[in-house]
Order: C-alpha cells, then structure tokens, then sequence
C-alpha cells in the first residue's frame, strides 16, 4: 500500500518544465498516490456540519476515490480558531476548511452571510445557499481570493440571544454585556439595542459566560447545546436576528493538483454534506429548543412585535449597510425573491 502524502501543486511544479506540463505531470502522480487532506473546523461533533463531515463528506470522499483520497477530520478548533483556518486555506497548509466570514472585511459582499433579518424561514435560507446564487456567489468567491476555492455553503445557525440576565422582550436588551463575532452587522445590532459588544473567541466563550466577563452570547440553539453554553446561560430569546451560513472552503493549491475526477468527488461531497446539514438542523429546532427547557433554560420566542421592534431599533444599522455596500440591495432583493 502506497504512504500516505499530503499532497501540494507547490511541491511538483518545483520540478521544473513547463507550467502546463508540471500541472499534467502533478496530476498524474496525485492519481497514483494517496492523498490524506486535513479538515478543520470550529465545531463539535454535534453541530450539523461538523456530523455532516463526519457521516457524508469523509466517507463519500473516500469511498468515490477508492480510498486514493483520505480524509482526516479536525473538530472543536484543533487545527486553530476561524481566522486561523481562513488564513491555512488561503497560503495552503490546511487542505480544506468550515468558516463562517473571517474575511468580511476584505471582501464586504460575504456580509450577507449574517444579513439581518433576510429571510421568510429556514426552508428559504437553504433554497438561496443551495441554488444559483450560491453557484455565483461561490465563483465571484474565487475571483476575489484566487487561492481558494468555495465549495459549498451551509448552515451554521438562526441566531438567537442568551444571558444570565432577564431576556424575555426586546427592552430586556438595555445595559446588557454580549459576546459578539468580530463583525460589524453582529455588533452594530446589539449596540442599536442598547447593549455593549465584546469580541470573545469562541473557544473562550464558555469561560467568559461563567465568570460574567459577559452577559449573554448570540448563536443558535444547537450552538448553545453542542458548545453547552445552557449551563452557564439562564435564558434564551429566540430572536432569529440572522440565519447564518458557514462556508465549505478549499485550498486551490491543493484541488488545483488534484485529477479532475477527484476534483469532482469532493466538490460532490461538499455539496451534499451542505444540503445534508441544512436538512438535519432544519429538523434539529424544535428538539433543540425542548431540550434547553428541559434542561431548565428560559426560552422565549420572539413575538411579530417584539420583531417589528428590533427591526426598527436597529435600522441605524441597516441603512448604514445599504449606503456603505453598492451591492447590497440588488443580492438583498434577489435572495427576499427566491422562492
């Protein structure tokens, strides 16, 4: 049996010959080799993306490939937190990567991962982020970051808030602490509240909650279970403020020397794991939010006032957006039209 290579284009157009022919010759040596490609993530195995890597995309990959591809799966930020995967797949050490939009402030039009209040539900989130405008906004993705490739894009969750605090209506939000991504639609929302935003990294947030460095966070439900945030959380308001994607991200040095045919396995294997965790989180909310009651969490649902309310307090935020990104009301009005 062949050893196991992490395979790099790098390493074979070092060979020498034309740009053309390295790429032949590195392809034809990739099909005879075993390839072991890393896989990083942020999540535990619990999170649907990361059991959609565990149940779809490893073993679809390898078994397509005839076991000429391995995979080695990396949870819970083993291989770094998300600007640290971001950065890996960009200058090519990690193969493969699940990210939210580290890279947001380079390239503004993946805001839209986390645009607020965008869409009618869930089942209309995973038409966007599995049909066309996926397709190109996934080629558009390449364009802007040449050394990468975006794969496919799933779900991470319909966010809501949760504190130690009362969190019951929107008033409750005033002179509160929460633990914001490092992302100006997420802070800008909180701080139109009347809150404060701290960026804590997610490894560390559990920490930050227990000893009250912060009030509350905001994820969604199968975060706080999968992260156990509910033991140190009293009360969940399920807000719904943005349904948020996370991104299946290639290293183009890598999927650049691979065959075509193993190229198309895994561009296959990210698609399906995609619409796998789309599915599987779809039917995950109602078990999530019972589970939380269970565990003697707090749990109220936004009313279509309480709604109308936020969307109001925060349009500050919103219009800001619009004014400060030329693109954003034609994708805004092509996503609100997907049926």
């Amino acid at each position: 049996m062949s050893a196991i290579t992490v395979f790099s284009l790098g390493a074979c157009q070092n060979g020498g010959g034309s740009g053309s022919a390295a790429k032949t010759a590195a392809k034809a040596e990739s099909s005879q080799k075993t390839v072991a490609i890393k896989v990083g993530d942020n999540w535990s195995s619990t999170h649907p993306m990361a059991a959609a890597l565990d149940n779809v995309f490893k073993p679809m990959v390898e078994e397509k490939s005839n076991g000429s591809i391995k995979v080695e799966l990396y949870h819970s930020g083993t291989l770094g937190n998300e600007g640290d995967l971001w950065d890996g797949v960009r200058n090519g050490t990690i193969e493969i990567a699940i990210v939210g939009t580290p890279m947001n402030q380079e390239y503004t039009t993946m805001l839209i991962s986390d645009w607020p209040f965008l869409y009618r539900d869930l089942d209309h989130a995973k038409k966007v982020w599995t049909g066309s405008i996926a397709e190109d906004m996934s080629n558009e993705f390449h364009e802007k970051f040449p050394t990468t490739y975006m794969l496919g894009w799933g779900p991470n969750s319909a966010r809501t808030f949760t504190s130690n605090k009362q969190l019951t209506s929107v008033d409750d939000f005033k002179g509160q602490k929460f633990r914001m991504p490092s992302n100006p639609i997420h802070m800008g929302i909180v701080e139109n509240l009347g809150s404060s935003a701290q960026v804590i990294p997610l490894g560390e947030l559990f920490s930050a909650l227990e000893t009250g460095v912060v009030d509350g966070q905001d994820n969604g439900m199968v975060t706080v279970i999968s992260e156990a945030f509910y033991e140190v959380q009293k009360y969940i308001y399920e807000t719904n403020h943005i349904i948020s994607t996370l991104e299946i991200v290639a290293s183009a040095s890598f999927m650049d020397g691979l065959n075509e045919n193993q190229q198309q396995i895994i561009r296959d294997a990210a698609k399906a794991s995609c619409e796998t965790a789309w599915d599987q989180y779809i039917k995950s909310v109602d078990t999530d939010r019972q589970f939380l009651k269970d565990h003697g969490v707090t749990v109220t649902e936004c009313t279509a006032e309480d709604k109308a309310k936020i969307i109001e307090q925060i349009k500050p935020l919103t219009d800001k957006l619009y004014s400060e990104n030329p693109w954003a009301i034609d994708l805004t009005e092509k996503i609100k039209s997907v049926q």
